[in-house]
């Protein structure tokens, strides 16, 4: 028997939309749904976002590692290649994904795993960035306590950077799913109402040289270093703010270790 009174946690709803939740606490939880709204569409968006992924990449999920991306080739090669070689890989055009992919002029084959990565970073955008009353769980205000609780649900060090030079104000963030597990995301805004937002998340890529790409009005510059992906993603900005913004954030990365 359960108590219906005793409140929802975020592990809770994540394993409702897994279908891993408990029998016994489904009920619980689909009854709080129905009169916590802002709960319900969260679980609505996870779900949507989840969706959106399964269409576009479960069809090539389990295609072959190419010959020379395979680990026990790039492990017997120096360094140096090592870095080379994914950089290179991470030049490309998504085939039939609708993302267009720039890097030095060169394209190549983009791994799926950071495809899955710019969906979510570049979905999560569109979902949050229109809000005007519920954009983010934790107010800028509170940047302390949303590093904390960002870096302990994570699992690495979540930094929320300080962009006043780029005349932009922490909004603040929230915590949200990806297809590795946890991902942080953080809202910036300017004084003209602006918006840019920054996700994070866990991925098998150990550092990339940072690249573009963009869907619709929406695009970002991503890069990855010591097993985290960074996003930076804003609507109808040209590269060169972009570009200000994301060297902003990477800069602060570098030197603060995460």
């Amino acid at each position: 028997m359960t108590d219906r009174n005793i409140p929802v946690t975020e592990d809770e709803l994540h394993a409702y939309v897994d279908n891993e939740l408990p029998a016994e606490r489904r009920g619980d939880v689909e009854a709080w749904l129905a009169t916590h709204p802002d709960d319900a569409g969260r679980v609505q968006s996870w779900r949507a976002m989840a969706e959106a992924l399964h269409a576009r990449y479960d069809s090539i999920v389990d295609e072959a590692v190419p010959k020379r991306l395979e680990i026990e080739r790039l492990v017997q090669q120096p360094r140096r290649w090592v870095v080379g070689a994914v950089a290179a890989t991470l030049a490309a055009f998504v085939v039939g994904g609708g993302m267009g992919w720039v890097a030095r002029g060169a394209t190549a084959a983009v791994p799926s795993v950071l495809q899955a990565f710019t969906v979510h970073a570049i979905e999560a955008h569109r979902l949050y960035v229109v809000e005007v009353r519920h954009p983010v769980e934790v107010p800028g205000s509170e940047r302390s306590h949303l590093q904390q609780w960002l870096t302990k649900r994570c699992g690495w060090v979540v930094r929320a950077p300080e962009l006043t030079g780029a005349g932009l104000k922490l909004v603040g963030g929230r915590l949200l799913p990806s297809s590795a597990g946890p991902a942080s995301f953080m809202m910036y805004e300017s004084a003209s109402g602006e918006r840019f937002t920054i996700y994070t998340a866990k991925s098998e890529a150990e550092a990339t040289q940072m690249r573009f790409a963009a869907e619709g009005k929406e695009s970002t510059l991503f890069w990855a270093d010591d097993g985290v992906v960074y996003a930076v993603v804003s609507t109808g900005t040209d590269r060169g703010r972009l570009t200000q913004v994301a060297q902003a954030v990477y800069d602060q990365m570098e030197k603060k270790g995460g």
